[in-house]
């Protein structure tokens, strides 16, 4: 499977304007706006960042519940990528906010100070390991949740749609939701539940699986 890295440093205004041609960045305000675990001063995660979508649609949420303050930290494999979501800072600021470039497998590398996160969302980004090391990954995340922390995962589904759209065009793996439970309990995360992105954007559930866990 050709390197993430390589891949969204080439594609990085192409991927930036798919997810924005799907309205996948309203998708997850939405979601997050309707959230049963949102709440004042919660020190959150972003886990493969990317462009920002993740963590400006959360922030948006937050401020329309008005929950804020909050601290925010992400971090992304690829530096062309965090580029962009500097820029989208520009636009739509995000305060308390720390940003670095970090591999989901190397987590030692991140920041000493960012472990006991509230919240830990990772959308899209963990379809790109080799499936061997989902496990792995995911072990890794949830030791960085508080005790009483809230895990969100956002991952591409299989389907034959997805095979051509995911898999053929961005090089992603696919997961069925008996993969995930696997993974997710091999990780060690004792409560797992899949949910969905409400109302209107219903339609981004024929791309991806939605699990809240906690530890």
């Amino acid at each position: 499977m050709p390197s993430a890295r390589r891949l969204y440093s080439a594609r990085d205004r192409l991927y930036d304007g798919f997810i924005h041609l799907l309205r996948y960045p309203q998708g997850l305000q939405r979601f997050f706006e309707q959230a049963d675990f949102l709440r004042f001063h919660l020190k959150v995660l972003d886990a493969g960042c990317g462009t920002g979508a993740t963590t400006l649609a959360l922030h948006a949420a937050l401020n329309a519940r008005h929950l804020l303050p909050a601290h925010f930290a992400a971090f992304d494999l690829t530096p062309r990528m965090l580029s962009r979501f500097w820029a989208a800072l520009a636009q739509h600021p995000v305060p308390n906010l720390e940003i670095v470039a970090a591999d989901v497998l190397a987590l030692d590398k991140l920041p000493a100070d960012w472990h006991d996160f509230d919240l830990i969302v990772s959308a899209a980004m963990l379809e790109y390991l080799p499936k061997a090391r989902l496990a792995e990954a995911l072990a890794g995340l949830r030791q960085r949740l508080a005790p009483d922390g809230t895990f969100v995962l956002f991952i591409s589904r299989q389907s034959i749609w997805m095979d051509w759209l995911i898999r053929r065009w961005w090089n992603a793996n696919l997961y069925t939701r008996a993969e995930l439970e696997a993974a997710l309990e091999q990780a060690g995360f004792t409560t797992r539940r899949f949910t969905r992105f409400p109302g209107l954007y219903g339609y981004l559930n024929w791309w991806g699986h939605v699990v809240i866990a906690c530890r």
